[in-house]
């Protein structure tokens, strides 16, 4: 069996390149400029050479002052249960929550989680079975629900609260989402506020 120390740093540094599972426990990869050490699985943007370190354990990283990859978890014994992805969805939705009222461009968002955007839609779809951007407006309709059955704001005003910048919009994904306009949703449910 091999260990990183009959590796040579050149087949290390291909494999941490290509994303090679086959090497996975055998050595780690730390980047100084990140602070971040990985697997050589790890899905993350690929780093300078020069500022790339090898180790043979987790523990020897974590001592050489690296942090452990939120992706690729190499501070885990076992990845079998583990989906890379998650922390990536889980980021994402986070980010979405936290900003729904702003203006978020799929490139904003994939650069904020450090992936493409075309991995991000994918993998997002995948697992959730919505993209970022049907997400987005779930959340700003669920948001505008709430807002138009505990406050005095006119559907209007709730649509730009929510970040809509047209009100056309804001009425069409909400239309879209609950099968009502806005009005007609908080008349039908204003009676009852039991949201």
């Amino acid at each position: 069996m091999r260990d990183q120390h009959s590796l040579s740093q050149n087949v290390m540094w291909k494999a941490a390149i290509s994303c090679n599972s086959a090497y996975d426990g055998l050595f780690f990869y730390a980047v100084k400029t990140t602070g971040i050490f990985c697997r050589p699985s790890c899905k993350s943007r690929i780093p300078k050479r020069e500022n790339v370190s090898f180790y043979s354990g987790a523990s020897e990283a974590q001592k050489a002052g690296y942090r452990p990859c939120k992706r690729c978890r190499p501070d885990l014994k076992s990845i079998i249960t583990y989906d890379p992805f998650e922390s990536v969805i889980e980021d994402t939705m986070q980010i979405i929550e936290n900003n729904y009222g702003q203006k978020i461009s799929l490139d904003e968002l994939a650069s904020m989680v450090g992936v493409s955007p075309y991995h991000l839609n994918r993998i997002f779809k995948n697992k959730t079975g919505n993209t970022p951007r049907m997400y987005l407006e779930m959340v700003r309709v669920k948001r505008a629900k709430k807002l138009l059955l505990t406050t005095t704001l006119n559907c209007t005003e709730v649509g730009y609260r929510v970040g809509y910048q047209s009100i056309s919009s804001f009425y069409h994904a909400f239309k879209r989402n609950t099968g009502l306009s806005p009005r007609l949703f908080q008349a039908q449910n204003v009676k009852n506020s039991a949201y």
